[in-house]
């Protein structure tokens, strides 16, 4: 039991987790809006990863505040229907962000054989994006491998 807790919800490898989800976010969003040109909107795959990512940080930002509470007063009580909503939201959620990366990517890519020299934010946010996307999977992973024991009690 306790080598499958050891990043699941509640615990200080959850937290840090969480606080990478939020960083990686939140600056793949300020690389999206910080623009100074209107081409941000003239791309649906562009305003595809500032809506998740505007999703995500405040889901992540949400569960890094339940993880901390749960460390400082170490007995928050897991529950598997808390656990599967943590769950299922980190999967959805990482599953869009990649979907959002991948897109930014490959329009940035275009823009760039295209002649188009301003693409460093684009191609920054999609890293930023991807990364955050790989911390959600990961979250998600450890959680999901909590479920079955907190389904037999």
């Amino acid at each position: 039991m306790e080598m499958v807790r050891t990043a699941s919800f509640g615990t200080s490898s959850s937290f840090v987790l969480r606080i990478g989800q939020t960083l990686f976010s939140s600056a793949s969003l300020l690389f999206m809006c910080f623009n100074d040109d209107e081409d941000l909107y003239a791309y649906t795959a562009f305003c595809y990863l500032v809506t998740v990512m505007g999703l995500v940080t405040p889901w992540s930002v949400t569960l890094a505040l339940m993880d901390a509470y749960s460390i400082i007063i170490q007995s928050l009580p897991m529950q598997a229907t808390v656990i599967s909503v943590i769950v299922a939201g980190d999967f959805v959620l990482s599953f869009l962000s990649l979907g959002g990366a991948c897109s930014t990517a490959s329009v940035a890519v275009l823009l760039i054989g295209a002649g188009e020299k301003q693409c460093d934010r684009y191609k920054l946010s999609a890293t930023m994006a991807f990364l955050s996307s790989f911390l959600s999977f990961t979250s998600t992973f450890f959680n999901f491998r909590l479920l079955p024991s907190l389904m037999s009690h």
